[in-house]
């Protein structure tokens, strides 16, 4: 019997995302920009960035760069310890078929003065 599923399967694939400055950014005032922890689903990593930068530019951020660290399968091979909220966020991200920012930690210039 034939299946009707796709033949790719979505996954969930954790990526760090460093954005810049941009007008309507929402971050704070004196920040130079931010890194993103981000749960994006895609048939495979080079979706995942895809769409994750398409979802940041609708919401007035500026990516700069991207580094991916795999599916959570492939993180636990690599010994990365992932809690329960994180399974959580990242599952919400499969289950949605959606971008999530799990954490955002602003950059500020620590060379003023």
């Amino acid at each position: 019997m034939a299946s009707d599923k796709k033949t790719s399967r979505q996954q969930v694939y954790t990526l760090l995302v460093q954005i810049g400055r941009k007008e309507g950014d929402g971050l704070p005032d004196k920040a130079t920009g931010a890194g993103l922890i981000v749960f994006a689903s895609g048939v495979d990593e080079a979706e995942a960035v895809r769409e994750t930068v398409a979802v940041l530019k609708q919401a007035e951020a500026a990516p700069l760069d991207v580094t991916g660290y795999g599916t959570l399968e492939e993180r636990l091979v690599e010994g990365h310890d992932i809690g329960d909220e994180e399974r959580l966020l990242m599952q919400r991200a499969l289950d949605e078929n959606a971008v999530i920012i799990a954490q955002m930690e602003p950059f500020f210039d620590t060379a003023e003065g």
